[in-house]
């Protein structure tokens, strides 16, 4: 069975189990989805599902975006995205809504983690940084030798160095539902999920159960 859907991370907050123990969750407005394109393993080579989500006015759409979505039932979508799906049930224009998941269901969580701009070796990977004695004032903090001198005469494709940090595509694996709320459409997953508030995430079922 499919399962899958695109929210919007709205913010971090605990709840409490059977046990009174406080569990650290991630509210997310997941929903509602509209199957918007169905891949066909015959016609594209791989068997998925496209999603679309957030209504907007079909002014905020392209005309070849409208068209796209006049295919089916879809109201104007901001956002479409993919989801594998080998086996499923749905055709176009069905409505998805977060009473897919239950609780203690497993997923993982894909979002765009917060984009720390330009940094430097030490804050980017983590070292340690040289000795700050034997005369060093003004190296702490740097990279250090990057290289071999006449044996190779270049430095190694993909060393690591000061550049741009965050801002990439990251999975947040095997994240527990704790709560379904299907009148205010949110899901609250156990632990942290990438990305600021207001970030879109795609929620699916997890590969590692």
């Amino acid at each position: 069975m499919f399962k899958g859907l695109i929210g919007i991370k709205r913010g971090m907050t605990q709840v409490f189990d059977s046990e009174g123990a406080a569990v650290p969750v991630t509210l997310i407005e997941a929903g509602p989805c509209f199957v918007t394109h169905i891949r066909q393993l015959e016609k594209e080579g791989y068997s998925a599902l496209q999603l679309g989500f957030a209504e907007v006015k079909s002014k905020r759409l392209s005309g070849g975006q409208l068209g796209h979505l006049r295919t089916t039932e879809a109201p104007p979508l901001k956002y479409l995205r993919e989801f594998r799906a080998k086996e499923h049930d749905h055709k176009a224009g069905d409505k998805l809504t977060v009473e897919l998941f239950e609780v203690g269901d497993r997923v993982d969580v894909v979002g765009t983690s917060k984009g720390r701009g330009f940094a430097g070796a030490m804050k980017r990977h983590g070292f340690r940084g040289g000795p700050i004695t034997h005369g060093q004032s003004d190296r702490q903090r740097s990279v250090g030798s990057i290289g071999a001198t006449s044996g190779t005469s270049r430095v190694f494709k993909g060393k690591r160095m000061p550049g741009r940090m965050g801002n990439d595509r990251i999975t947040a694996q095997n994240l527990k539902v704790v709560l379904v709320d299907s009148e205010r459409n949110l899901l609250a997953v156990s632990g942290s999920v990438p990305g600021a508030k207001g970030g879109l995430v795609m929620i699916k079922e997890a590969r590692k159960q």
